[in-house]
Formats: structure tokens, C-alpha cells, sequence
């Protein structure tokens, strides 16, 4: 795979540069760059979606069929790495990289016609509603039931960790349809409009004092069968398709790498004019340059499976590889950062930020300004909020798991 860049993919990044020049406010860089979660809040997030989505670029891994780009994999690949370097707010990937693809691969016609363009426009805003008390990683254990009644599907239930159903519109869900001895059995993938009586939701606060999490119950909730996806009782195989998507549909290492850039200055500044500082900067320095060189591993891996997935290949078992290694960087990046701030880092201080959600209780300052140097104020907050990335999407420890059956054969 030839991964120099053309004089055609020069031409292409210079497009994205102009664009991004153009189209990415003042207001919006901030956003990006002050992000303590993997999410942006809301409001700036969906007005990214619609800047992008009126340049037909809110979903470049879609085929062009349904409003995607038709890019090459090293198009897609550049285009992530200029969001990156430029601060722009990421989208959410409920809808965009999950939902969308599953109703692309496995939805009806009629489906793909009501749905697919008013997630391109983020008219309708999705969550995903697939853990429940006690099934997390042991997802098969669900017990969420919707029971058969007519043209109908009735539910009753709760699921929790909701990310952003606090807006949703739309939430796609796993629930139980039948009770088989194999639990994977009797699944079914259903899509509920929130707006359904008997919906309800519970903010869930997280370490880092964000409300991006929720709960969400269902109580008696109506739905029709024409929003199940794939046949009722065979959701499992759907779900399995959506988390190769969510574990490794899209790309992590131009955003560790922007990251990196960002903690590699951060360790110049704290440092420089101090010798006594000298041998901790060195042993700094050394950490992230550990930790790019296994970021220039993970964009390698990337770009492989981006080249399958231009080839109208789903991600695979390698998608566990991606998540492990991604979000362990990530978090590694964190400790990293939290390090170089030094005492700074410690300030709590979300009306200085871009936090991914409201922060409740929380009372700025009379003056509303912040505490020390600019580049430390996402630092602890991120850090906490990054403790749960190798737990969502499937722990860590699961990805091994599979790993070692589907990729090493043990």
C-alpha cells in the first residue's frame, strides 16, 4: 500500500486547509480544543454536523449511494488528520458511525430512505441503548423485554451509560424478545423514538463532573415492528456488525497524534528556563516519545483497515485491536499530561473548557476566569473522563479475548 502523498492528495489536503479556513469558526476551534471528553456538548457539535453536512462531507465513509464522499482511503485519512490539527469538534458517531452503517448494511429500503438522510442533516439526533445493570461487557445477558403485540413491539426495561440521550431523539436498542437457552438468542435490534410515552431519562454525573452518561427507562413503550432491524430474534448478529464499527470504524491516531504535538509543547513550556526541572523534562520527553512511536504503530494499523473498509469490508475482529491500543494511548497520553501540568493540573475548572456535557452544581467565578496556563485547564478533567475508555464499547479485557480466538486463533 503506497502511503505517499499524491500531487492529487496534496491538492485534496489544501481543500480541506481552505475549507476549515473558511467554515471552521473562531468559537468552534475553542470548542475543539478544550474538550476534556471524547464528545463535544450538544449545540456546537450539530452545528459542525450541518456546516459539513452542507459540503456533503458529514459522513465520508458512507457510500456515495446513501451521502457519502467516495474518497479514497487516503483522502479519508487526511481529511481526519486536518480535523484533528485544526480543533474541529468531533461528531457524535451514535448516529453517523454506528447507527448508519448497520441500517446501510442490514436496514430495509424503507428504512434507509426515512432515517439515513436526516442523520446525514442532524435532524434526528441517536444514542445507543445496549447496557443494562449487570450486562455491560456480558452484553448477551440483557434482559430488556419487548413483547410481541400485533403490529407492536411493547418494552419494558432500563438501560444506563446512554451517552447523550439527554438530546436524543432516537435511540437504537437491544432487547429481549424470547428467552432461549443460548443467550444470544431471542435478541432483537430495534430502533424507539425517545419522544415515545413510557421513555424517560436520569442524568448519570461522571468523575469529571460532566453529565454526558444517563439512564433511560422504558416503561410499556409502543413500537412498532417496522422499526426492528434485521429479523426480530436475530439482533445479535446485527449488534455484532454495529461494534466492529464503534470499536474501529473511524480513525484514533490523527487525534493522539494532535494530542501528543499539544503535550510535547506543554512540556517545553513548564520546563524551559528551569534546570532544575531538567531531569523530569527528560524523563517526560522520553514518555511521549514512547508513546508516539506506538502512535505511529496504531496509524498503520488504521490505515490497513481503512483500505478494507474501502473495499466494502466491515472492520473485523482487528477492530478490537484499534479500540485496545487506542483508547490504552489515549489514556497513556492523560497520564502523561497530568504529569507536565504539575500542580495546574489539579484545578478544577470547567467554565474555562469545552466539557462534553453540562457540568450541574457547578458555580464559575464571579470574573469567569481561570486558574494558571490555558494548555493545563483540560488536563484533569480529561484525565478522569478518560479512565472509561477502556471499559466502554466492550472492556479491554474482552477485546483480548477476542483477539486471541478470532485474530490468533487460540
Amino acid at each position: 500500500m503506497d502511503l505517499d502523498w499524491s500531487d492529487h492528495d496534496r491538492r485534496f489536503r489544501d481543500e480541506v486547509r481552505s475549507f476549515l479556513d473558511a467554515e471552521l469558526t473562531p468559537d468552534l476551534r475553542r470548542v475543539g480544543a478544550g474538550l476534556t471528553s471524547v464528545y463535544a456538548e450538544y449545540e456546537p457539535m450539530m452545528a459542525w454536523q450541518r456546516i459539513l453536512h452542507a459540503r456533503g462531507w458529514a459522513a465520508p465513509a458512507w457510500p456515495v449511494e446513501h451521502g457519502g464522499c467516495g474518497w479514497s482511503i487516503t483522502e479519508r485519512y487526511i481529511f481526519a488528520s486536518e480535523l484533528a490539527a485544526a480543533h474541529a469538534p468531533p461528531l457524535s458517531p451514535m448516529g453517523l458511525g454506528m447507527c448508519g452503517p448497520v441500517l446501510i448494511g442490514h436496514g430495509t429500503p424503507a428504512q434507509q430512505a426515512r432515517f439515513l438522510p436526516r442523520m446525514l442533516a442532524g435532524d434526528d439526533f441517536w444514542c445507543q441503548g445496549y447496557s443494562e445493570p449487570g450486562s455491560g461487557s456480558d452484553l448477551a445477558s440483557l434482559q430488556m423485554a419487548a413483547v410481541d403485540d400485533g403490529d407492536d413491539l411493547v418494552c419494558t426495561g432500563h438501560k444506563l451509560w446512554t451517552t447523550h440521550a439527554n438530546y436524543a431523539n432516537w435511540i437504537f436498542c437491544l432487547v429481549r424478545t424470547a428467552k432461549e437457552a443460548i443467550p444470544q438468542k431471542g435478541i432483537t435490534f430495534l430502533l424507539i423514538d425517545m419522544a415515545s410515552p413510557g421513555v424517560s431519562v436520569q442524568p448519570i454525573v461522571s468523575l469529571s463532573g460532566e453529565q454526558i452518561q444517563n439512564h433511560v427507562f422504558f416503561d410499556e413503550v409502543r413500537v412498532p415492528k417496522a422499526n426492528v432491524v434485521g429479523r426480530i430474534g436475530e439482533g445479535w448478529g446485527v449488534a455484532k456488525y454495529l461494534m466492529q464499527f464503534e470499536r474501529g470504524g473511524g480513525v484514533q491516531a490523527p487525534g493522539l497524534k494532535a494530542r501528543l504535538a499539544r503535550i510535547e509543547a506543554m512540556i517545553a513550556a513548564e520546563t524551559a528556563g528551569r534546570p532544575e526541572l531538567a531531569g523530569e523534562a527528560r524523563a517526560l520527553r522520553r514518555q511521549a516519545a514512547d508513546a508516539g512511536v506506538q502512535v505511529a504503530a496504531l496509524e498503520a494499523t488504521e490505515l490497513k483497515l481503512l483500505s478494507r473498509l474501502a473495499a466494502g469490508d466491515a472492520p473485523g475482529a482487528e477492530s478490537s485491536l484499534q479500540k485496545t491500543v487506542g483508547t490504552e494511548l489515549s489514556q497513556r497520553l492523560t497520564e502523561i499530561a497530568l504529569a507536565a501540568a504539575g500542580l495546574f493540573g489539579g484545578a478544577y475548572q470547567p467554565h474555562t473548557v469545552s466539557p462534553g456535557g453540562p457540568t450541574p452544581g457547578f458555580v464559575p467565578p464571579n470574573d469567569g476566569l481561570g486558574v494558571g496556563p490555558e494548555y493545563a485547564r483540560t488536563v484533569a478533567a480529561k484525565y478522569l473522563n478518560d479512565r472509561a475508555g477502556s471499559i466502554y464499547a466492550g472492556s479491554n479485557e474482552i477485546q483480548r479475548n477476542i483477539m486471541a480466538k478470532a485474530i490468533l486463533g487460540l
